[in-house]
């Protein structure tokens, strides 16, 4: 009985392996096998297999489409999207209010104290602060990521999810922990976004390379980066001014440049100067908190007032204007020009036979008007041939009396030269303190769609060297909190005195007239300084906002 008992026994239990070696042992254990493949293959009760994340088509909303880009990606703990929460007014506890309070209850106070403590762990766990545009899920304007890294598949969501957003105009990076690999991914999500985005904000993120410049390259769309807190030193600063402008390419879009809180000497305000020469967009700069000394305040102060073209500069503008010359004549009519010389001498010819015989008949106190005649005549294909690089006036050798094709098209409007503006941001006016010339319609419906090269603004002649008149479009600049001392003072004081001197000359006309707002407080001079008090009396006048409350108070002390 007890062999009959083992062996049905011993059935259920496999043997220990090299024990025994029957074909049914073997057939027990695959069977066991087979047994347990069905359960890893499938899925547990309840659980639906992970979806492919491009098969995702995003709605609008940020906080379901990355919540669902992140489930299907397999990201488990990720950061949740939130509305970001804006400053409460201080609060003032009423008479009742503490009278109904009772501390000394225990489960009240041990209630409080959990809340805060969880309120306070909940603070410091990452999330993706939004601002939204009245209160619409779908009208998400700008986005907040502040102390926690931004890895490289979160940006590949964001790159699936952010081009749906509409409204977006911002987005911020504080202390994200960005590399130069992810800036460049960074930047190829901002290229999706770029319909409506326009404000980038890169604060406390150190770069090795420092290639913040990649963001103002020549296909960017973004009008105002701050760059705060980088550790930007003065290899960084020249790569910046670099994408500002060189002499064959220039940054259009970008409106204000925030460079606060870095590491930038002299010589890096040298190179921000350098891209200031022939930028015509930038309105705002700060370079507050920095370590600019006298040197570079002075560089700076320079290229705002009438300066010195370097002779790479001027043969530059040379080949530009012998450019210029030769569109605009093949942009003209396809007669031949020899013929129009010639009859254009003929009809010179009979205009100067008719005036002469009027003025036998005529008082003899307007002579003059002839030559004037014919010197705008015989003088067109001269104009034609060669520039006025002499004169420095910066007119257009078209000048002069238009031809007959075009007579028609000049007489229905005539725009004169600074009244053009290619764009809001990109509008680079030119124009001189003389009369400029007058073009035909035809010729300004070209010129509106380019964007004219500050080397082909009028310039000015002096010992044989050709000068600028400077930089009158930046309006702002902040030099708060450096290291200049009065040597730098004097420079900014012949900027200001030029600029205003400049701006009176120009009121009647328009056009950029020069800085605004000027910040040199807490540098290395003391307040009572001539040249800084001198200065605060002339910028004093040119502050849109202190004339304004100037004007407020002076409303409020009449009514």
């Amino acid at each position: 009985m007890s062999s009959e008992q083992g062996a049905p026994g011993a059935s259920p239990r496999a043997p220990r392996p090299g024990t025994q070696k029957s074909s049914g042992v073997v057939t027990k254990k695959g069977d066991r096998a087979a047994k347990e493949k069905p359960g890893t293959v499938l899925p547990p009760v309840g659980e639906e297999e992970p979806k492919n994340p491009e098969e995702y088509q995003c709605s609008g909303v940020l906080e379901i489409d990355f919540t669902e880009l992140c489930t299907r990606s397999g990201y488990t703990d990720f950061p949740k999207v939130v509305n970001r929460p804006r400053p409460h007014p201080p609060f003032v506890p009423s008479a009742s209010l503490s009278e109904k309070v009772t501390p000394e209850d225990p489960r009240l106070s041990g209630s409080c104290s959990l809340n805060s403590l969880e309120s306070k762990y909940v603070f410091f766990r990452p999330t993706i602060q939004v601002e939204l545009e009245q209160e619409d899920s779908k009208s998400v304007k700008e986005i907040y990521i502040r102390g926690w890294k931004v890895e490289e598949r979160i940006l590949g969501i964001f790159s699936k999810c952010l081009p749906s957003l509409t409204q977006l105009q911002a987005i911020n990076l504080w202390k994200v922990g960005l590399t130069d690999k992810t800036l460049t991914t960074f930047i190829d999500l901002l290229h999706l976004c770029s319909s409506t985005l326009r404000k980038v904000s890169l604060e406390g993120n150190p770069l090795p390379e420092q290639s913040y410049h990649k963001l103002m390259a020549l296909d960017s769309t973004i009008a105002h980066l701050s760059l705060r807190n980088n550790n930007i030193d003065d290899r960084g600063a020249q790569l910046l001014g670099q994408a500002l402008s060189t002499l064959h390419s220039c940054n259009r879009t970008l409106v204000s440049l925030n460079l606060g809180f870095n590491h930038i000497g002299d010589e890096g305000a040298g190179y921000i100067a350098d891209g200031l020469r022939l930028n015509r967009s930038l309105l705002w700069l700060s370079l507050a908190h920095n370590r600019i000394q006298d040197k570079g305040a002075l560089k700076l102060a320079e290229v705002l007032r009438p300066f010195e073209l370097t002779h790479t500069e001027v043969v530059e503008r040379r080949r530009l204007l012998l450019e210029k010359g030769t569109q605009e004549r093949s942009q003209s009519p396809s007669s031949s020009r020899h013929g129009d010389s010639k009859t254009d001498r003929e009809k010179g010819q009979m205009v100067g036979i008719s005036n002469s015989t009027l003025l036998d008949k005529t008082d003899k106190t307007q002579p003059m008007k002839t030559p004037k005649g014919l010197g705008k005549k015989k003088e067109k294909s001269w104009e034609l041939t060669k520039k006025e690089e002499k004169s420095g006036a910066g007119q257009s050798p078209t000048q002069g009396t238009p031809k007959k094709e075009d007579a028609t098209k000049a007489g229905k409007g005539k725009v004169t030269i600074p009244e053009q503006k290619p764009s809001r941001i990109k509008g680079i006016k030119i124009g001189s303190r003389e009369k400029r010339s007058i073009l035909p319609e035809s010729e300004l419906v070209i010129e509106a769609t380019e964007v004219i090269n500050p080397l082909l603004e009028p310039v000015e002649h002096r010992a044989g060297k050709v000068f600028m008149p400077g930089n009158k479009v930046l309006l702002h600049l902040n030099l708060l909190r450096n290291h200049i001392t009065e040597v730098g003072l004097e420079g900014f004081l012949a900027t200001v005195q030029h600029q205003v001197q400049f701006s009176k000359a120009k009121s009647v006309s328009k056009g950029p007239v020069g800085l605004l707002w000027l910040s040199l407080a807490k540098n290395c001079f003391a307040p009572q300084c001539p040249a800084y008090a001198k200065i605060q009396e002339l910028m004093l006048p040119r502050d849109p906002i202190k004339v304004k409350l100037r004007e407020d108070e002076a409303m409020a002390f009449f009514s």
